[in-house]
């Protein structure tokens, strides 16, 4: 068995709660992005919530997309809104592909934090602020173009929606960039796609690792128009950053093989022959077959620990 997965057992069999632990490790969540693909990650968090191992992490990282079903986890509420992955009234609601001609956001976050998270599918902005499991969603700076946590950002329901903002602004499809503490701030996957680095660095000893795609450690390839397309975005909009997105497909190839090689790192999966969904991905069975994918992993790695 896996250290981490042996010790989530431990702690879910012995009741260990945040800040009073008989161990040395610190146990952390980190969540890949992806936007629509997002959604195997939503399963997989869901069947989290439904065995009650939240208490058995020490903190939780996200970028993007991971960062908010990384919210979900710590408020507990990822079941009773996880049909906001498929669901016409939420996902179509949020991207609109006809806004690109009407020059208004194709993936609207500011409409999803300010309006979907307040009515249809609630957030527990409040449950998530009085947490004891520590909430670290990363974003890009965008005038320097690195990595940053932005929980020190979160002081109150208003930050903490921001910073909900800023780490999903994905360039050309969903605005500016998000202003947060005299900062401005664009998508976290640019700069840390799967923030094990920035969790590490703050001393994570047992990574779990939430993917909504296949590992692999080949370099990926970007078609030549989103290229030009985004880098005339980051140019204007965010140049301090523009390096950041050139390189981004190495720094992507770089974390994959720190998540392959670390003994600290397990990663949970869609399966092989998952669906390949794009970033604005809206067919409502597709993103129900996803979360039912990420729920079904996730049940097949705690059944090796003895959680079912």
């Amino acid at each position: 068995m896996h250290t981490t997965l042996e010790i989530i057992r431990q702690r879910h069999q012995s009741g260990s709660q945040p800040g009073q632990r008989n161990d040395d490790a610190r146990l952390v969540v980190v969540l890949e992005g992806g936007s629509s693909r997002a959604a195997f990650g939503g399963g997989m968090v869901g069947v989290l919530e439904e065995h009650g191992l939240l208490p058995v992490f020490d903190a939780v990282y996200g970028a993007s997309a991971g960062a908010l079903n990384g919210a979900w986890l710590i408020c507990e509420k990822a079941n009773e809104n996880i049909h906001g992955w498929w669901t016409p009234e939420s996902i179509k609601e949020i991207i609109k592909p006809a806004n690109f001609v009407r020059g208004k956001p194709i993936v609207n976050g500011d409409f999803l934090v300010d309006e979907m998270y307040e009515s249809f599918t609630r957030m527990g902005f409040e449950e998530i602020l009085a947490s004891p499991v520590e909430y670290h969603p990363l974003a890009t700076d965008a005038d320097s173009g690195e990595s940053v946590d932005l929980a020190p950002f979160i002081t109150d329901r208003a930050t903490l929606k921001t910073a909900m903002k800023a780490t999903t602004r994905i360039p050309v499809l969903s605005g500016d960039p998000v202003s947060l503490g005299g900062r401005r701030f664009i998508d976290g996957g640019m700069a840390e796609n799967i923030p094990i680095e920035t969790a590490l660095a703050q001393g994570a000893t047992h990574l779990l690792v939430l993917r909504t795609r296949q590992p692999s450690v080949d370099l990926a390839s970007t078609h030549k128009l989103k290229q030009q397309a985004v880098a005339l975005w980051m140019r204007k909009n965010a140049a301090g950053a523009l390096h950041t997105w050139e390189n981004r497909n190495r720094r992507k190839q770089q974390l994959e093989v720190l998540l392959r090689d670390s003994p600290q790192v397990l990663q949970v999966a869609p399966p092989e022959g998952a669906p390949k969904i794009s970033m604005i991905g809206q067919a409502t069975e597709t993103q129900k077959l996803a979360v039912e994918m990420g729920k079904e992993q996730m049940r097949q790695v705690l059944r090796e620990a003895g959680i079912s």
